[in-house]
């Protein structure tokens, strides 16, 4: 944490863009003040075009502490960082930055093992299982990472970006550590479905896959938290699937970036 007046309010913002779906700036407010920080986290909605040049700006106050980074800047935020985690340097992406003392930002990924997290928390153990991943994007391919950090014994991705997908199955395959291959929108074989897409969040969106192929013995996951719960995830239940939600998932996302934003 870079050194600044003592007593002084601590910011950390939220970037995303858009922004208005993003519930957890007032959660992790709510989270500083419990562990009694004198911090606030704020959003902000930030174009792409002009993401390099608001870093730079909300660099210059000496009082902003951290970064949570939303869609669609998580890869870019990583290219930002003077410094990331070995696991960010694996994926190229980041979802969370701190000040390192000289005052650049150190980046870190926690989509993944708060994913995985979660997973535990609902009784379910990825080790040894099928899993099949909707979403080659900055969390996905965290959650894919984390997942096979976890022990699957295989892993589907499936994205329309196949370059991206394919970049991020041979990647993986680099760790030598499960086996990797491209998926599909069909389910089937599967003991654990992901969505790590957007599909889910507008009225009328379509399904990240078949859910007539889902069957009750499959663990569903979804990262989607507006809904609270999504089309997939409430298709899943009426199969009988143990599910957890986007809500349930960044619960335990939040608790890990805000160990790593007062970590000193």
């Amino acid at each position: 944490m870079i050194k600044t007046l003592s007593g002084a309010l601590r910011v950390h913002f939220i970037v995303g863009h858009p922004i208005a779906q993003v519930k957890s700036p007032a959660g992790v407010t709510q989270a500083f003040m419990d562990q009694g920080q004198h911090a606030i986290c704020i959003p902000a909605d930030v174009e792409p075009s002009n993401l390099t040049a608001w870093l730079a700006g909300v660099s210059v106050a000496r009082n902003v502490d951290g970064i949570i980074v939303t869609v669609p800047h998580k890869f870019a935020c990583f290219e930002l960082c003077a410094t990331t985690s070995a696991r960010s340097s694996f994926l190229h992406t980041v979802n969370t930055m701190r000040r390192n003392p000289d005052g650049a930002w150190h980046g870190d990924m926690f989509d993944g093992l708060g994913f995985v997290d979660a997973v535990r928390a609902a009784g379910y153990q990825p080790r040894g299982k099928r899993a099949l991943l909707v979403g080659a994007g900055g969390a996905g391919s965290a959650i894919a990472h984390a997942l096979v950090e976890a022990g699957v014994a295989q892993l589907a991705i499936h994205d329309e970006d196949v370059m991206r997908r394919d970049v991020l199955i041979a990647r993986l395959r680099g760790l030598g550590q499960a086996t990797l291959q491209a998926g599909s929108a069909d389910p089937s074989g599967s003991d654990i479905v992901i969505n790590a897409t957007p599909m889910g969040m507008a009225p009328g969106d379509p399904y990240p896959v078949d859910p007539a192929h889902l069957s009750a013995d499959m663990f569903v996951g979804c990262v989607i938290t507006a809904p609270a719960v999504s089309p997939f995830v409430q298709a899943a239940r009426e199969k009988g699937c143990m599910t957890i939600t986007g809500s349930e998932m960044f619960g335990c996302v939040r608790d890990r970036m805000l160990k790593f934003l007062t970590e000193v």
